[in-house]
């Protein structure tokens, strides 16, 4: 977005960009705030600034890049890997699950209570206090019925971890389940931007709030927003959070994984009117710059909903389809990416 007023500290600038290469040479550049790796096959690297995520490409399989304004310093602190260059912050925490005796399971609502505390307290620390954006990937997210779905549970300790947040200040976010995840292993995957000077939350009009869900959902709604604009002053594109088929609270088209698409593109198209209102020079449609990563529940949907890609989007536009859980059962595709 357009500059308003001089900052006391670098404008915040931040891309993201797929590639195919080694994280090695990558992260060779000094400006890279973060490379993620998908999928069993991604290589290994023990950068701080590299994130291997366990869900599965289909198809091509690149590396996700990111790009900040300005040379990159980087550092692990205990469980927190980070990466900072003066305006934004890269971190990522990764937790087992621990083993609550009295439920016979792995306990993820204390887990994500944890995590979240270490994510705030490390953010605030730092000097980044306000989150922009934030992807989770957890096992299991729909095992598990009524409040006791693991995504329901998640929910709760997230909110707990939190503390106590303005709603209207919540980051966009992601939760994505893990596809035949192994019980004995469960692990909590977070990894966020997070930002010196606040974001502006975005809403769309064709839902409602997620933070406002009916009680039908679980004990504690979703604790996220729908988008976020980017700081002002700063060089950076819109941040969509993962987006399916929802229209006001209900899912849509549980049958066909190729209308709830269109129902999910749809979304994004009244997502991105609500931010042109704010940044008219935003592109009306998705483009080269807005890469997406796509995730599918079912892996014989996966062709499926790759051929339906290319006829609805520009052939510009950069993506990644991954084998991944939604947090509802009759939710076929979810997408998220950014986009300027």
């Amino acid at each position: 977005m357009s500059a308003v007023h001089a900052m006391p500290f670098p404008v915040p600038r931040w891309s993201v960009e797929y590639l195919h290469a080694t994280p090695e040479s990558v992260l060779a550049a000094p400006d890279v705030l973060a490379v993620i790796g998908f999928g069993a096959n991604a290589p290994y690297c023990d950068d701080p600034r590299y994130l291997r995520v366990a869900l599965e490409p289909y198809g091509d399989a690149p590396l996700e890049v990111w790009r900040a304004g300005g040379p990159v310093q980087r550092g692990r602190d205990g469980d927190v890997a980070w990466a900072e260059d003066g305006a934004l912050q890269f971190g990522a925490i990764e937790l087992d699950e621990g083993d609550d005796a009295a439920l016979g399971r792995s306990d993820i609502e204390a887990t994500a209570d944890r995590l979240y505390r270490r994510l705030v307290e490390f953010v605030q620390a730092r000097g980044y206090p306000h989150l922009l954006r934030v992807w989770n990937y957890l096992d299991g997210i729909t095992v598990g019925e009524g409040d006791l779905e693991r995504y329901r549970q998640f929910c709760v300790g997230r909110a707990r971890g939190l503390g106590t947040v303005d709603p209207h200040a919540l980051p966009a976010a992601t939760a994505i389940g893990q596809v035949n995840a192994d019980d004995a292993t469960r692990r909590l995957q977070v990894y966020w931007l997070a930002s010196r000077v606040p974001g502006t939350p975005l809403e769309n009009p064709r839902q409602i709030s997620a933070y406002r869900y009916p009680r039908q959902y679980g004990p504690q709604p979703p604790s996220f927003a729908r988008a976020m604009l980017p700081p002002l002053g700063s060089t950076m594109p819109l941040m969509l959070s993962g987006t399916a088929a929802i229209v006001g609270h209900e899912s849509q088209h549980a049958d066909s994984v190729g209308t709830q698409l269109d129902e999910t593109l749809a979304n994004f198209d009244s997502l991105i009117a609500v931010a042109r209102a704010q940044w008219p020079t935003l592109p009306a449609g998705f483009g080269a710059h807005s890469p997406l990563k796509i995730y599918v529940r079912d892996r014989d949907e996966l062709e499926a909903v790759k051929r339906a890609l290319d006829t609805r989007l520009p052939p510009d536009v950069p993506r990644v389809v991954l084998h991944a859980a939604v947090c509802r059962r009759e939710l076929r595709v979810e997408i998220d990416g950014v986009h300027g």
